[in-house]
């Protein structure tokens, strides 16, 4: 039998990859535009197609997870993904871009449903494992803000792709020694333990697909548009790449605070207990970052990182209590599929609301768009509780 901490750990390293990957073109766009000769808006709908996989992918890798083997999926998703960074440090022309892009989004489509269905598997306490599975992911976005920016002032955007991917496929020849088999037994089932009424499992579904589509797609624009706007509205503060990088992973330490909190919150209280109030948080949020620099700016962004990251903790959970095992990999390849085609579309969204009326017109539309998290939170029916077994 695996180890449940050893397989946990990998799991946790592998979020972290996942998001970090994902998003080191959102901070290296920013050089990468005047060594091709291309300005923001044209450069960053490039990354598009590979959004659009990282969530279309997630249909086929979660049943594939379910049908073959979670593990060697996630041996896949390691050297897969550690060669496609590698290749997008040799790329020279846009199609190049824009294909090793799109291997990055398809190999990462695996860590979700797969990863995450593996995490449910083996934890003792759900809420306590998400939380902490959504630290390491937050630590990964935070991480790639701040990674990207120093290597690429001192080293060049190449090697912002290139030294990230060699580090994973070295962690997945480690993974590939230490964790031989397949075990889906884990430990202590901590899932599948909350229940609703059957006559409100429909609200359960709709609160789920209203809530992703909302979080999943304003997550991903905040995530890819907040390099850019620190570098335009924290001008006055510093102009240096490598320390907005450290003021973006500032930001996002506060997010990853939040998924740790809010994960233990959901092993004591109900979902619509922990949901409702945190609903609230990003549309105000987001409305007041329109018209805000410098600190003021850094703190209201803040609050926007603790609400989306708080939300997809909740999100994961509410899949995890609701699902059994020979299911699960698929109900979080739904999920996700949802999720990040909704948020791949918010790439080319964050495009074209900047070229209408820059930041101001984007933030405002994601805080509409946000008043939606509110209404799915109510929709949400109180939990019936059933005893943990022993």
């Amino acid at each position: 039998m695996n180890s449940p901490g050893r397989v946990i750990g990998f799991i946790n390293a592998a979020h972290f990859i996942d998001h970090y990957s994902m998003l080191i073109f959102a901070a290296a766009v920013i050089v990468m535009g005047p060594a091709l000769g291309m300005a923001y808006s044209e450069l960053l709908p490039y990354a598009t197609p590979g959004f659009v996989a990282f969530g279309a992918g997630s249909l086929l890798t979660g049943w594939l997870g379910d049908r073959w083997s979670r593990r060697h999926m996630m041996l896949i998703f390691f050297i897969g993904i550690g060669w496609a960074m590698i290749s997008v440090g040799f790329v020279h022309t846009p199609a190049q871009l824009g294909a090793a892009l799109l291997a990055i989004g398809i190999f990462a489509s695996i860590y979700h449903p797969v990863g995450t269905a593996m995490i449910v598997s083996y934890a003792d306490k759900l809420g306590r494992e998400m939380g902490l599975n959504g630290v390491w992911g937050n630590l990964g976005v935070a991480s790639s803000a701040l990674v990207t920016g120093v290597i690429g002032q001192y080293l060049g955007w190449r090697f912002a792709f290139i030294v990230p991917g060699v580090v994973t496929v070295l962690i997945g020849i480690v993974f590939a020694m230490t964790v031989v088999h397949e075990d889906r037994k884990g430990t202590k089932q901590a899932a599948a333990q909350a229940r609703v009424a059957k006559q409100d499992m429909w609200r359960v579904v709709l609160s789920l697909l209203i809530v992703v589509i909302a979080i999943s797609t304003t997550f991903n624009a905040v995530t890819v548009a907040l390099p850019k706007l620190f570098a335009e509205r924290l001008a006055d503060l510093t102009k240096s790449p490598a320390l907005l990088g450290v003021i973006a992973a500032c930001v996002y330490v506060f997010g990853a605070m939040t998924q740790y909190t809010i994960g233990r919150l959901l092993d004591h209280y109900s979902l619509k207990t922990v949901a409702l109030p945190l609903s609230f948080m990003l549309a105000p949020f987001l409305y007041l970052a329109a018209s805000l620099s410098n600190l003021p700016l850094i703190v209201v962004s803040i609050g926007i990182v603790m609400g989306a990251f708080g939300q997809v903790t909740v999100n994961d959970a509410m899949v995890g209590k609701y699902t059994t095992e020979e299911w699960r990999s698929r109900a979080y390849a739904v999920r996700y599929f949802v999720g990040f085609t909704a948020a791949g579309a918010s790439v080319g969204l964050v495009a074209w609301l900047y070229e209408q009326g820059g930041f101001v017109t984007m933030l405002h539309a994601f805080a509409a768009l946000c008043l939606l998290a509110i209404a799915a939170a109510i929709i949400l029916p109180r939990e019936i509780r059933t005893p943990q077994p022993a």
